[in-house]
């Protein structure tokens, strides 16, 4: 057995021994289901600037452009995808009673599509358009046709339409980071996942989780700054390591 396998047979008993599993994702579970980071490179997604389609400021003067890489990338790329093995297994631990909530910086609602249930998504989620004017809520495919009748696409009312995501620029809904506070404090192990735990106030959750007692798991391709302090950490991806973790994963 390799190192790296004893260390998923530790992450294993880990599991087993946890009364409640609180799960960390970032943009490298999603990278997994083909969606690219914000900056990631080639093709159409590198044709648009994230300091513009991502930033509040610029979307208000100029909400074109958004639209625009709604209609090149973010729905095509976004409305192709699929939950990964890393998503299905998260499920799998909730529903043994594990797993009490999924904690997400991501905005493709692959945790839900998946079968995720109690879901905090920091960032909202794309898949939900918003009118600004009189609130009137729109779905993914529906907004995709609205956007082939006019740039930007308006609301039956008139209103402008607004993902139901935190832009740059933008604060973190109260009530998402309320509600991760509250798995935060209440987990004994916490399972980063696929984040480079960088981005605050998000990144803050590993070290408020491992102050209060909890055991610290980080599952991520690349080094993070937590490292040091984790109990375990696996340079794997999640698709890799996460489905070993649940009845009738891999061994």
């Amino acid at each position: 057995m390799s190192e790296g396998d004893e260390l998923i047979s530790k992450f294993h008993e880990m599991v087993d021994q946890a009364e409640a599993v609180v799960a960390f994702t970032g943009a490298g579970i999603s990278a997994e289901s083909g969606i690219p980071t914000y900056r990631g490179a080639g093709g159409l997604w590198s044709k648009y600037d994230p300091d513009k389609y991502a930033n509040i400021s610029y979307f208000m003067n100029d909400p074109t452009y958004y639209w625009n890489f709604f209609k090149d990338v973010r729905y095509p790329v976004i409305s192709k995808a699929e939950p990964n093995a890393g998503h299905k297994a998260l499920v799998e631990l909730e529903r043994s009673g594990k797993l009490i909530g999924v904690i997400t910086q991501n905005i493709d609602g692959l945790h839900q599509l998946a079968g995720s249930e109690n879901v905090v998504e920091l960032h909202g989620n794309t898949r939900r358009i918003r009118c600004m004017e009189c609130q009137k809520l729109y779905g993914f495919d529906e907004v995709r046709e609205l956007v082939d009748a006019s740039l930007p696409p308006a609301c039956s009312c008139g209103g402008g339409l607004k993902p139901e995501v935190v832009f740059f620029g933008e604060a973190l809904p109260i009530g998402a980071i309320s509600r991760a506070d509250a798995l935060v404090n209440d987990c004994d192990l916490f399972i980063s996942i696929g984040s480079s735990l960088v981005v605050f106030p998000a990144a803050q959750f590993p070290m408020v989780a491992k102050g209060n007692g909890a055991k610290l798991v980080i599952v991520n391709i690349d080094p993070t700054p937590y490292d040091g302090i984790a109990d375990i950490v696996l340079h794997r991806s999640a698709s890799e390591v996460l489905p070993r973790l649940v009845v009738g994963g891999e061994e």
